[in-house]
């Protein structure tokens, strides 16, 4: 029999697992409604960090893969679990269109609420963001 926590941990690599399949909206359907997504970063310097909400998350999601020549690839790296939150280690792979390689390391806590990923904290080697979305 399954444990609450195998339960959420399938649902925080789904989402993952989704988003590595360029699946947006099914990676999307994995969040509540009221879902909130923080970005590490200084919004001085990197537009669109900070809390948002599942939409502004959604247009985020959405210009990356405009962006990206096949989508980005998501490793789900090793996971852990207590209770209603889930911390994971991520790596992306991706080639921007404009020739770039976008290339990071993530640390991702969600919690869970309902079966539905409720919060998220994302941090990330925001420096390497800047130099590849952002610096002309």
């Amino acid at each position: 029999m399954q444990t609450q926590t195998d339960i959420n941990k399938q649902l925080a690599c789904s989402f993952f697992t989704r988003f590595d399949a360029n699946d947006i909206d099914g990676a999307l359907a994995t969040m509540s409604d009221d879902a909130t997504w923080w970005l590490a970063g200084k919004p001085e310097q990197i537009p669109g960090v900070g809390r948002l909400t599942k939409e502004q998350i959604a247009r985020v999601f959405r210009r990356m893969a405009s962006q990206l020549e096949d989508g980005l690839r998501m490793r789900v790296k090793s996971l852990i679990a207590e209770g209603d939150s889930v911390a994971l280690e991520v790596e992306s792979h991706g080639r921007l269109k404009n020739g770039r390689v976008y290339a990071n390391e993530y640390h991702t806590l969600m919690r869970i609420r309902d079966g539905k990923i409720h919060e998220v904290r994302e941090y990330y080697d925001s420096q390497h963001v800047f130099s590849v979305w952002y610096q002309r």
